[in-house]
């Protein structure tokens, strides 16, 4: 692998709502359903491996260790496929969850790959409503009137700040870039049974400790070149990480003045001497050298500030 450079392979998870399309790319054998590729993974639940180089086959968690990286890693990246319709959830900020969860909280970012006809979101209340008025939604059954469905397409991009209440849709295949935290609380689940025949937990009381109820908006930058023909759009920019979206027909020199994550989301090329295609993800250390993305392709590049 090249001067450092970690080319990466997801873990897989077979939620029920999931569906075949990142079964059918990744050739997995022995999951009869793909919901969830974490693509770039550190946490304890899901950890991503190296693909070719000295560490080939260790946990990205193992070499971040021996690099010499102390802190917990701050991202993690999946592929989500949306066959069926995500539990209406939420997630706690940093305080709440630390305190309650001994983990991070989760803000997230969506990056739309694919949708189908119609399909869309639910993310944030269609207007401000109070804690109890909330309450009463989930007893009630009315939960999704309250909330803003959004229809969305390739290359849609959503922020989620923790408390968002959201829910991803069946027909969306999506990127989500977050926080390494793994901490859910579901607010409604559709009366749906899990693999064991009972329905799955909620967790009501912890989600009105930590739901935003005012109205969600968010608009992410428009797209501007660079003066070599690279089309840049900065898609996020907070205090847990930022996010922007390459799209080149030939060379794109990448900063590293800090750790880099690599989503190539079309395309293929190389990125150093390593070649590279769609749904590919790399991890580059803070002061790589040699960090030049080279072909035809969109990438997401992420960092933290």
């Amino acid at each position: 692998m090249a001067n450092g450079i970690l080319k990466l392979s997801p873990a897989f998870k077979d939620y029920i709502w999931g569906g075949k399309r990142l079964k059918e790319f990744y050739n997995v054998k022995d999951m009869d359903i793909v919901a969830e590729a974490w693509v770039l993974s550190a946490h304890k639940d899901g950890l991503s491996k190296v693909v070719g180089g000295e560490s080939d086959g260790k946990t990205f968690a193992e070499v971040l260790k021996c690099n010499g990286f102390k802190k917990e890693f701050p991202l993690l990246i999946k592929l989500i496929d949306a066959e069926g319709d995500l539990s209406v959830q939420v997630h706690p900020d940093d305080e709440y969850a630390k305190k309650v969860e001994n983990q991070a909280g989760k803000t997230e970012m969506w990056y739309v790959l694919d949708a189908k006809k119609s399909a869309g979101i639910y993310c944030g209340f269609k207007n401000d409503i109070t804690k109890e008025e909330f309450k009463e939604s989930i007893e009630n059954g009315t939960l999704t009137d309250k909330l803003s469905f959004i229809k969305v397409k390739k290359g849609d991009c959503f922020y989620i700040p923790s408390g968002t209440v959201h829910a991803i849709c069946k027909g969306v295949l999506i990127a989500e870039i977050q926080q390494s935290s793994n901490v859910t609380y579901r607010v409604y689940d559709y009366l749906r049974k899990g693999a064991d025949g009972k329905f799955r937990e909620l967790h009501v009381d912890k989600a009105l400790d930590v739901a935003k109820t005012e109205k969600y908006s968010y608009s992410p930058s428009v797209a501007q070149t660079d003066g070599n023909g690279n089309t840049v759009r900065h898609l996020v920019n907070s205090k847990f990480f930022w996010s922007d979206e390459i799209s080149s027909n030939g060379e794109y020199p990448l900063n590293t003045d800090n750790f880099l994550t690599v989503l190539i989301t079309e395309g293929s090329g190389t990125l150093a001497d390593i070649p590279f295609k769609k749904f590919d993800c790399f991890y580059i250390p803070k002061g790589q050298k040699d960090a030049t993305l080279k072909g035809k392709f969109t990438a997401v590049i992420s960092s933290t500030p």
